[in-house]
């Protein structure tokens, strides 16, 4: 039997086991890239494990998993503590049935110029309730926006 991922499907997982795949992937394709990556025990800041880059650089990364190539995905701003900042990165990971999940590393930074992928959201019209929140539109308009994010380039710019 070879192995492939025709046989899996993610849709019998739990929320809780998407967000599980999604940290596991990202963590195993940066540790594959020859990168050190460490888990932070507590979660209160926003981080779901930390990239080592050398030994005065680090990376901080907050991990959201969708199951389809379409959906929306945020990060409110306390949680990342109003702050926007070159080490702090989103690894969003797409699972899609019968495929390898895909990885997209968006630098926090990058939502200092909105676009109809990121989005900017304060809600501070009368009546709305939600938190502010930095999000990802994931659609197939979007894909192209998208794409210059793939962890392959990140890769490629930081072993440069």
């Amino acid at each position: 039997m070879i192995q492939s991922f025709d046989n899996f499907t993610f849709d019998n997982l739990s929320h809780l086991q998407i967000g599980r795949i999604g940290e596991y992937w990202v963590k195993i394709w940066l540790t594959l890239s020859g990168f050190d990556t460490y888990y932070n025990d507590v979660d209160d800041k926003g981080i779901d494990f930390i990239l080592r880059l050398d030994n005065n650089k680090h990376i901080d990364i907050q991990v959201k998993t969708i199951r389809t190539n379409t959906g929306y995905v945020y990060v409110s701003k306390e949680t990342w503590k109003n702050e926007l900042r070159d080490n702090l990165y989103l690894a969003l990971v797409l699972l899609d049935n019968h495929k390898m999940p895909t990885i997209y590393f968006i630098p926090s930074n990058a939502w200092l110029s909105p676009n109809e992928l990121l989005k900017d959201r304060n809600y501070e019209k009368e009546g709305q309730k939600s938190k502010p929140e930095w999000g990802v539109n994931v659609s197939q308009k979007n894909m192209g926006l998208l794409h210059q994010y793939d962890i392959t380039k990140f890769i490629e710019r930081i072993k440069d």
